[in-house]
């Protein structure tokens, strides 16, 4: 019996087929891990706010902003902080931002309370509340 060197049409079809649904999963997993990535990231920003409004903004003023509409409204955290992993800032309520700022109990600018929320991909709204 003569024997041939090679690989049948056969194995070479489940080379594919292997190598293709690794990659459907590596791809499926990538796009998982870069979303909680961009989670991470918005949950860094709302915590970065919060702490520059109870520490900062409160410690200093006594009372909440009615809106923050500028990043010098909060000069104490990275201005890069209030854009989105999207590219659009806290105060651009038009085009939708992940991250919004409402205050409440609000007279002549002066607020007791706020709610900082972030939309999320993998998790539910990311939520954090005024202090005092």
């Amino acid at each position: 019996m003569k024997r041939k060197n090679g690989f049948t049409v056969l194995e070479i079809v489940l080379c594919i087929v292997f190598v293709g649904i690794f990659l459907v999963l590596f791809f499926i997993q990538k796009n998982n891990i870069e979303a909680m990535e961009r989670d991470d990231d918005r949950k860094v920003a709302i915590n970065a706010m919060f702490y520059a409004l109870e520490e900062g903004y409160y410690a200093e003023k006594g009372y909440y902003p009615e809106n923050i509409e500028k990043a010098e409204d909060l000069p104490w955290i990275d201005p890069n902080l209030f854009t989105d992993p999207y590219g659009v800032t806290l105060w651009n309520a038009d085009a939708d931002s992940n991250y919004s700022y409402d205050a409440s109990n609000c007279e002549d600018g002066k607020c007791k309370s706020y709610t900082l929320r972030s939309t999320m991909e993998k998790e539910d709204d990311y939520v954090k509340t005024s202090r005092n």
